[in-house]
């Protein structure tokens, strides 16, 4: 209770840092609106939308061809008299179209559409690890409040020991090498205020570059509390597999390897032999010749490739080998998941107990301590020095505490992050 007490007190007095014009957050706040203005979020959405209009393309039937040519014309001017119909001039209208054989069309279309399913796993992920990074900037910007609280509280009651210190001084009570040890720490302790000011504005700016809100980053405020240690209770009937198989990224991977399945039909499919049939109106008047139908003539075509050279080895090569490309990463990144759940469930474990060994016994030692040496320091058992060192350790154990805190905060999200499936990152 102490412990919460304490950083308690050092929450409410960085609320006195707030500025008029301050731009408070909860987690949840800005994580909307990280989701809202993100640009890799919204690169990963534009993909998405390419990929749909992918599946457009790839269903589309190739268009007919309309061809017009004219020749034998006679650079002399002898084509005959008459309207230009009737001049000897050979004319040709021809329309042909490609037939695609062997379900191209509808692999294309296929392979498209486990593309889509993929870049919308991979927006999924990225909406995963985007929360992930704002819930430890948020942690970061949340500790660096705290820290600034702490050290300017420490700072000040250092000011009123100097200040009481040179009172005594005059009056022959302390020695003069004693005020000076004083104002070492006095000193110290507005360093580490000025290092901390430092860390807040840094941790304001990296929590602003993921907001897109660059332009205030300097009235970034943390409000919501620290996370409970009731938070970091593990669910111990879940295996570790039961996550990994619906995570966004490693459902990513595995509809690649249905993409990559169909890449390879469709490069197979190539060795059966597209034909392009067409007909044609050719006019062409005849010397002498009556009629409107005198030289016109109709013809049909018939194109079939020959494999006589090139039998699309390479292309089959090249997607087999994308295949087996996307079942190994698809192993990768099973791995990953899974050293990713462990690595967070046991760094979760390690960072609750540092809370309770900060909160039931460094910090009840570190004030115990502190107390029973403001108490000899009145009473002139020990001497000034031995009064500086249990304060200094003090405010070293809470900064412990505020950074266990802020550890365990992070823990948390990582293990939630970890363990985030498909639908929750929805």
């Amino acid at each position: 209770m102490r412990f919460l007490l304490i950083i308690a007190s050092l929450v409410l007095a960085s609320g006195t840092l707030l500025a008029a014009d301050a731009l408070p957050l909860s987690q949840a706040q800005a994580q909307a609106l990280a989701l809202e203005r993100n640009h890799d979020l919204a690169i990963a959405k534009a993909t998405v939308i390419a990929a749909q209009a992918n599946v457009l393309a790839a269903g589309a039937a190739p268009n007919p061809v309309l061809g017009l040519s004219t020749s034998s014309i006679d650079l002399g001017g002898h084509n005959g008299s008459g309207s230009l119909w009737r001049k000897r001039v050979d004319s040709v209208v021809s329309l042909s179209q490609l037939i695609e054989r062997g379900g191209k069309r509808e692999l294309r279309r296929e392979n498209a559409q486990h593309n889509v399913r993929a870049a919308d796993a991979d927006l999924l992920d990225v909406r995963r690890q985007l929360r992930l990074m704002v819930a430890h900037a948020y942690a970061d910007l949340h500790a660096a409040q705290d820290k600034l609280a702490a050290t300017r509280d420490a700072a000040q009651l250092l000011d009123g020991m100097l200040s009481a210190a040179q009172i005594r001084r005059k009056s022959g009570d302390i020695a003069g090498a004693d005020v000076e040890r004083v104002r070492v720490d006095v000193l110290r302790a507005r360093n580490e205020a000025a290092g901390a000011e430092a860390d807040l504005q840094h941790a304001r700016r990296a929590l602003a570059l993921l907001l897109g809100e660059r332009e205030r980053a300097d009235l970034l405020e943390a409000t919501d509390s620290w996370p409970a240690l009731a938070d970091a209770v593990l669910p111990a009937s879940q295996p570790v597999a039961t996550f990994v198989a619906r995570r966004p990224d490693v459902l990513a991977a595995a509809v690649r390897i249905d993409a990559a399945g169909a890449g390879t039909r469709l490069a197979e499919s190539l060795r059966t032999r597209d034909v392009s049939v067409g007909v044609q109106y050719e006019h062409f008047p005849q010397p002498g010749g009556t009629g409107n139908s005198a030289g016109n003539s109709v013809g049909v075509s018939l194109q079939v490739p020959l494999f006589t050279r090139y039998y699309y080895e390479g292309e089959i090569g090249a997607s087999l080998a994308t295949l087996d490309a996307a079942k190994e990463n698809l192993a990768r990144v099973r791995a990953v998941a899974e050293a990713d759940i462990s690595t967070a469930q046991s760094a979760l474990k390690s960072a609750a107990e540092r809370v309770r060994r900060n909160r039931d016994e460094l910090l009840v030692a570190a004030e115990k301590a502190a107390a029973a040496a403001e108490y000899a320091y009145r009473n002139g058992a020990v001497g000034v020095t031995d009064m500086l060192d249990a304060r200094r350790t003090l405010r070293a154990t809470r900064l412990d505490a505020l950074t266990a805190l802020a550890d365990f905060s992070k823990a948390l999200a990582s293990w939630r992050a970890a363990t985030e499936t498909s639908e929750q990152s929805r």
